[in-house]
């Protein structure tokens, strides 16, 4: 039995050392990835020109931010490398409704069309948050055996996706739903650490 604390802190310190590794890639003299404190630098005069009050809300949801940015990207990863296991390269043709590949293209067209730099080669990564649900229950029997069962999966999700609108548009949360957030994210460890 797997101890979903323990995976938890393990999945993100291999986060954190990933991180620290990154970022000694340079790319035109500028660190690929920018720590507050180089954000500081860069902005700094304009930062300063915000309230106190609104600086100290953007850092605080700031690292609930990081937090859904690791655990959207490892459902992403998961999805891909379960599928792409069975059914190869072409998962994505074989594995995902017609519906989310139509919204993901039209995505990739509104990007293109905007000259936009390109997100991502991974059709995957224009999907929505609920989209990923979609398809994983589509495909349910290639998870059964990762994941905990489709009501648990379904209802964590779910709540995952209720805490991400307000994380990911800019709102702010209040204590208890960090408290919801924090153990959002402990039943989804759980999830992950497949069938009882």
């Amino acid at each position: 039995m797997i101890d979903s604390q323990k995976l938890e802190l393990y999945i993100l310190k291999c986060a954190v050392i990933q991180a620290e590794v990154e970022k000694f890639d340079q790319a035109d003299g500028l660190p690929l990835i920018m720590t507050r404190a180089d954000a500081a630098e860069v902005y700094g005069e304009h930062l300063a020109q915000f309230s106190a009050e609104s600086r100290s809300r953007a850092s605080k949801m700031a690292s609930y931010y990081e937090l859904f940015y690791l655990v959207e990207n490892e459902i992403r990863r998961i999805i891909q490398e379960t599928l792409e296991e069975s059914y190869g390269r072409s998962w994505w043709d074989t594995c995902v409704d017609q519906l989310i590949k139509d919204e993901v293209d039209k995505n990739r067209k509104r990007e293109l069309e905007l000259a936009l730099s390109i997100r991502s080669e991974r059709e995957i990564d224009y999907t929505t948050f609920g989209q990923l649900g979609d398809i994983i229950r589509k495909n349910w029997a290639n998870f059964a055996g990762i994941m905990s069962n489709q009501p648990a999966l379904s209802r964590v999700l779910h709540q995952l996706n209720v805490l991400r609108g307000t994380i990911a548009h800019c709102g702010f949360l209040a204590e208890d739903e960090v408290d919801r957030l924090h153990l959002t994210i402990k039943d989804w460890f759980r999830v992950m650490a497949g069938p009882r």
